[in-house]
């Protein structure tokens, strides 16, 4: 059965969220309409106030921003591709070390059982995580707490090292110049919902983003479709994105959050230094600006990467195309991590 979405919870979410958002984007902070969003949500949730987003939200904003991502890929982004596949290699070595890692990490410092260890260790896909974690009996609360921990902090974190970092990001593609009309928009977006519902209902990591962002990157290079999302629609899908992470910490009691905090933010910090390694790694190996690269390997949500990726200027496909093997790589590796098949 559904849980039920309370009416308050949703507007309270909203409210500190755009809140958030206002005070980030007036401090100018990096990423403001995800970071200010995040942070807000998050310490009403720490102080026991009950936040939530409708999944039909948050997968319309999900639509929103794959078919940004989508407006920004140009025939240079597709011609550079050929280097993609060393990077992905890096990242599956670098995923396997920090799983390794961080596992015998946790199961001698803080006694975790073996489930609940390679668990919380995986550097990403939430839910498949969490059914596992629920099929195998791992302590949900401790797995959960780790991971939200880790999504929370790589969303604060990355924008603000990169762009304090002062990484070069060159080679982006720029935004299409003006807003897309109208009509056009209101045509591709239907498209664009269709395909990643499809691709959603194909349990495909990430459906409604990938979807819409391959319908925006063909409308474009098609000539179909001209012109960027206007803000007064993409704003709004950003801060909504940075809201629902904030909602992650709602209804976790303090005494949780204590318990787990410690080996949340150790692993968080194996996960980015491993991460941080081999997005160098990548950098040397392939030539790619270090830039995206350390997005591309953050440890985060993958619609937050490649929103995030989107507000600093990296490119959104390079990054998306990086989390979505990510997820895939971790499909096929944390059942082997439990010793068990990736089928049962």
């Amino acid at each position: 059965m559904m849980p039920t979405v309370r009416a308050a919870s949703v507007a309270l979410a909203f409210a500190l969220g755009g809140a958030g958002a206002i005070i980030a984007w007036l401090a100018s902070v990096p990423a403001p309409f995800i970071l200010g969003p995040a942070m807000a949500v998050t310490v009403a949730g720490v102080a026991g106030l009950r936040t939530e987003i409708p999944m039909p939200m948050r997968n319309a904003a999900f639509v929103v921003i794959g078919a940004i991502m989508g407006s920004g890929v140009t025939p240079d982004v597709l011609d550079a591709a050929w280097r993609w596949p060393v990077s992905f290699l890096a990242l599956a070595i670098t995923l396997a070390v920090i799983m390794a890692v961080t596992t015998a990490l946790l199961r001698r410092a803080w006694n975790y059982d073996r489930i609940t260890a390679v668990l919380s260790s995986a550097p990403g896909h939430l839910s498949f995580v969490m059914g596992l974690g629920a099929e195998t009996g791992g302590n949900l609360a401790a797995i959960s707490i780790v991971q939200s921990i880790r999504l929370l902090c790589l969303t604060l974190f990355v924008p603000m090292f990169v762009a304090l970092g002062g990484f070069e990001l060159p080679g982006v593609p720029a935004m299409p110049a003006g807003e897309m009309p109208f009509v056009q928009l209101a045509v591709m977006l239907p498209v664009c919902f269709a395909a990643g519902y499809a691709l959603h209902r194909a349990r495909l990591p990430a459906g409604f983003l990938i979807g819409a962002m391959l319908v925006s990157t063909i409308a474009h290079l098609a000539g179909l479709a001209h012109g960027a999302i206007p803000g007064w629609l993409s704003v709004p899908c950003f801060v909504a994105m940075g809201t629902m992470i904030g909602t992650r910490f709602s209804g976790i009691r303090p005494g949780e959050l204590v318990r787990f905090a410690g080996a949340g933010l150790v692993s968080t910090a194996i996960a980015v230094l491993f991460a941080a390694a081999g997005a160098v790694a990548a950098a040397y190996l392939t030539g790619l600006p270090l830039g995206p690269l350390l997005i591309a390997f953050a440890p985060g949500g993958v619609e937050t990467m490649a929103a995030i990726a989107l507000l600093v200027n990296a490119d959104p496909a390079f990054v998306a195309a990086h989390h979505v093997m990510r997820l895939f790589m971790l499909t096929a590796m944390i059942p082997l991590f439990l010793g068990r098949s990736p089928r049962t």
